[in-house]
């Protein structure tokens, strides 16, 4: 009957049972166990959107927002199957002010989409995931990347949310005026809710014009405490870094053997600097007489999108190095603490993945305290899944007890639901109640967030 009513209202066009389509729909990049919907939906427009959500209500059956599949806590996975409701038909622009620098697109439009519909303006939009993301799943889990040492996450860039409520209320979250003081943030609230408190269909976005100049730089040190060291010492020296990355030696390693390259196989430190040609050298000068006063070696520039490409080759493949290993799968953290903590986090990973016995490496957004780990194990060898696990774990607590977070960007999905409280406290209670508030019959992607 569901199936029918679907079919009925919205089409048989925009309805799916198919083998692939409930495959396809039933898991994102991360380990967690995969759960097929009873259908997909594939909505064209807010009408649609509120039908289905309609017949949700009464059927009382569960629907999850599923943007491109690349999120690693999985949000997107429909835990208690119901409706998988795919944004990929909504992808436009719905309006473009370049005088203002806004855009408001549908929550389907990628992050690629995005910068190269606004670049021949000479705008971009810097938040950068590392995966073709659609915005609309950036924003559920308030996503950031590479570049949030200058421009933080998601959250930063919003200025607008249209949102569809649970009840069918339409609502916007806020204006496009670059600031206000007006009422509860519900912006920066849906920013970050997983699709559990409404189903975000158009976001309204600040973008930037696209710098004069980049270059980007590489160095090494001998342990990787020392490039964490650095890279506090070079945010407390007040030079402005677009990127600042950390690898360890052992993913280097990892990403020579993986790719065929030489780079030199220590603890290393990734930059990028952008401006007017004049700002982008200096930064990059003072960054290289920081860093050799601290001891690091091998430190290279490089002008030309290609050798700028070519530099970063070790950062940007490391992922896919580790996870090309036949028979293996991963898992790892995705932790966020305040800078100063920074050493003492990156040189705890490093004992625990030791003590482990398994094959990993660190790596992270080091320029706003925000880390990660990869572990790789035998899905088949369950003690190796166990010790995987443990390492996230201490890692998540250890963070947390140092006023951290147990996820910087990731979210919290099925993963981190068992950290909440020990994170939140009593504010885990406020939550709720906002959830019970918004969704009194739970039918928003259940299941996330909440223990």
């Amino acid at each position: 009957m569901l199936v029918k009513e679907l079919i009925a209202s919205i089409g048989s066009n925009k309805v799916s049972q198919t083998e692939s389509d409930l495959y396809n729909f039933s898991k994102d990049e991360s380990s967690h166990t995969p759960v097929e919907p009873d259908v997909v939906v594939f909505p064209e427009s807010q009408e649609d959107i509120l039908e289905v959500l309609k017949i949700a209500r009464k059927f009382h059956t569960s629907v999850v927002p599923y943007g491109a599949g690349s999120g690693l806590e999985g949000q997107v996975i429909p835990i208690q199957k119901g409706i998988s409701m795919s944004f990929e038909r909504m992808n436009q622009v719905v309006e473009f002010q370049h005088e203002d620098m806004l855009i408001t697109v549908q929550a389907g439009m990628t992050r690629l989409q995005l910068n190269e519909f606004v670049n021949r303006h000479g705008l971009y939009f810097p938040i950068d995931p590392g995966a073709d993301a659609t915005i609309g799943g950036m924003t559920a889990t308030n996503a950031s990347g590479t570049t949030a040492v200058k421009f933080g996450s998601m959250r930063d860039q919003l200025l607008d949310l249209k949102v569809i409520m649970a009840d069918g209320k339409v609502i916007h979250t806020g204006s496009k005026a670059k600031k206000s003081s007006s009422g509860y943030h519900l912006t920066g609230l849906f920013a970050g809710s997983e699709g559990t408190l409404g189903i975000i269909t158009e976001i309204t976005l600040r973008l930037h014009g696209i710098p004069e100049h980049t270059i980007a730089a590489r160095c090494t040190f001998k342990t990787i405490e020392e490039c964490a060291s650095a890279a506090q010492t070079i945010l407390m020296s007040g030079t402005p870094v677009l990127r600042m990355e950390l690898v360890d030696a052992n993913s280097i390693k990892q990403v020579n053997e993986y790719g065929g390259y030489s780079y030199p196989e220590e603890a290393s430190l990734f930059f990028e600097f952008s401006g007017s040609r004049l700002s982008a050298t200096e930064d990059a000068e003072t960054t290289k007489l920081v860093c050799t006063e601290l001891g690091c070696q091998n430190f290279v520039t490089a002008i030309g999108s290609n050798e700028r490409a070519l530099l970063w080759k070790a950062r940007h493949e490391m992922a896919y190095a580790y996870r090309h290993m036949k028979g293996m799968s991963s898992t790892g953290a995705d932790v966020c603490v305040p800078i100063s903590k920074l050493p003492q986090m990156v040189e705890y990973a490093r004992k625990l993945l030791d003590e482990s016995g398994l094959h990993g490496g660190t790596f992270g957004h080091v320029g706003d305290g925000n880390f990660h780990t990869i572990v790789m194990y035998d899905p088949t060898k369950t003690h190796e899944k166990q010790k995987a696990d443990h390492t996230n774990d201490q890692l998540a607590l250890l963070a947390i007890s140092l006023g951290g977070t147990c996820t910087g960007e990731h979210g919290v999905g099925l993963g981190k639901k068992k950290f909440q409280l020990q994170e939140h406290g009593e504010a885990l209670m406020v939550m709720k109640q906002m959830k019970n508030l918004l969704d009194p019959m739970n039918i928003l992607n259940p299941g996330k967030i909440f223990p």
